[in-house]
């Protein structure tokens, strides 16, 4: 029988009137991958938070044990010297600074006082052998994309020599090819000593990496499955969830009516660079208790059609016509295009679709807040009503709508979003990447949500880079490869293969 390398026994943690974590018990072996699954919600990152020392010890009970020894990690400081390391989901790299210094900060090849540059890069370029990326060390980290960042701080935490490694939803941002080259980097640590936590909502990719699964529910430990047993995605869901999901996506009948909407002729010119079409002769259609799929590549331009349909959010020298019902409207703003019936739930909801210190309520009120206005003041116990429809209505997991959105877990944080732009009243809701970061249950919560605003007429797109949700969910797909669409599909005739071909090739 193997020993583990870390034990946490009776892990209990209790936020102002939520107990987050209560009696978690974690057994991770030496040399394996142990992942951690559960809902948004269900504690997994905290219990993280606690292992790494975000939380100090004296702010939670129960007892943790790495190579035998009980640990009190007073700071992350304390837990990186005994070599457990964490990376969140929200990368912390500074921009401005080089690879290397983003390596080194805070452990810097010094000699008398003085950074040795020649050593700092010299030693940088060899972790960044080790996890496959060529970059230059001493090229800035705003220069490389998402997925060379994520390696660069698998570096960082090799050059502390990390023994265990904690991975908070890695792959979360990243397009299959560089998920793939991380999965692979997993295994490779393995193979080499290195013990790793991965938490994530990819069941396939557990499957493909993980020994283990530990599985979480509303803050309880409920089993650990041994993946070599032969365990199956709808095994570890039902674990998740308490219950068999029968379909991932939910029975539609869709009663489809007239065209609502129609982007005509759309180009947009990248903003920084006048000689580069982001989006060229875009022609899409959604009509009346329709749901339209765009399908395509990272840099295919999906998100930048919506944004710069959506208010000019995006490009420059913008072209083309949008027409609602057969008239062309004003979008040049976006109150011109809340006015004429759009809504767009972006892709990046941290950023741009919420605001992460206010709470439920004045996230819910803020794209409909005329509609509260009463002799030029807004009816605060008018807002609290509407907002606390919406939590019940949604199935928002919060105590109050006086909660505070940016502690909020990831499924949460989308349902205020959606809540949001419902409450604008829209006739056109354009939903980018609605279930990403967010579990399987809340998922099928969203697609439901999505069903319900279909069956009452609303023309809804859906961007997503998983074409499974997309085939599940949708009517009608249009495809895009290099700002141009290359393809438009009735769900009756799409398959993945399908779907890829077109996402594939450029129209002549």
């Amino acid at each position: 029988m193997q020993t583990p390398i870390l034990s946490m026994r009776g892990i209990t943690k209790t936020f102002p009137g939520v107990k987050a974590l209560q009696d978690v018990n974690l057994d991770v072996n030496r040399g394996e991958v142990h992942a951690i699954c559960g809902e948004n919600g269900a504690g997994k990152s905290t219990l993280m938070k606690v292992l790494s020392g975000v939380y100090p010890h004296s702010s939670f009970e129960g007892e943790i044990l790495f190579e035998g020894e009980p640990c009190h990690f007073s700071n992350i400081t304390d837990s990186e010297k005994r070599g457990i390391v964490i990376i969140h989901q929200e990368l912390a790299l500074s921009p401005y600074l080089s690879i290397a210094e983003n390596i080194y900060l805070g452990n810097e090849q010094a000699s008398r006082g003085w950074v040795d540059w020649q050593k700092t890069n010299l030693e940088a370029s060899k972790l960044l052998a080790r996890v496959g990326l060529s970059e230059n060390p001493a090229t800035p980290i705003q220069h490389i994309t998402v997925g060379k960042q994520q390696l660069v701080e698998i570096a960082k935490a090799l050059s502390k020599q990390v023994k265990l490694l904690i991975l908070d939803e890695p792959t979360a941002a990243l397009n299959d090819e560089d998920s793939g080259h991380l999965l692979d980097l997993i295994l490779h640590l393995k193979g080499q000593g290195v013990t790793s936590i991965i938490i994530s909502h990819k069941l396939n990719e557990i499957r493909r990496v993980a020994d283990a699964v530990t599985i979480i529910r509303d803050g309880k430990t409920i089993e650990t499955l041994r993946l070599e047993h032969g365990i199956s995605q709808e095994r570890i869901i039902r674990g998740m969830v308490g219950r068999d999901l029968e379909s991932l996506y939910p029975d539609r009948d869709p009663q489809i009516g007239e065209e609502v909407l129609r982007i005509e002729d759309w180009s947009v010119q990248h903003p920084q660079d006048s000689t580069r079409m982001v989006v060229q002769n875009a022609t899409i259609t959604v009509r009346k208790g329709e749901v339209v799929g765009l399908a395509g590549l990272m840099g295919a331009g999906r998100t930048e059609l919506a944004m710069s349909v959506f208010g000019r959010t995006y490009g420059h020298a913008t072209s083309g016509r949008v027409l609602k019902n057969g008239r062309e409207i004003n979008t040049t703003t976006v109150p011109h295009a809340i006015e004429n019936g759009l809504a767009y739930a972006t892709e990046d909801r941290k950023h741009y679709g919420l605001n992460l210190i206010e709470d439920i309520q004045r996230n819910v009120s803020m794209a409909g807040l005329r509609k509260l206005v009463k002799r030029g003041w807004v009816d605060r116990n008018q807002e609290t009503l509407v907002a606390e429809g919406y939590r019940k209505s949604m199935n928002i997991k919060a105590p109050s709508v006086a909660a505070v959105v940016g502690k909020l877990s990831g499924g949460n944080q989308q349902k205020v979003v959606l809540s949001k732009w419902m409450f604008s009243d829209p006739e056109v809701l354009i939903l980018d990447e609605p279930t990403r970061g967010i579990d399987v249950g809340a998922k099928y919560e969203i697609y439901s949500i999505i069903a319900t605003l279909a069956a009452q007429g609303k023309a809804i797109i859906v961007i997503s880079s998983e074409l499974p949700e997309l085939l599940g969910i949708c009517d009608r797909i249009y495809t895009l490869a290099a700002g141009r669409v290359t393809g438009e599909v009735p769900i009756e005739q799409a398959t993945q293969e399908t779907l890829m071909h077109y996402m594939t090739q450029e129209k002549e």
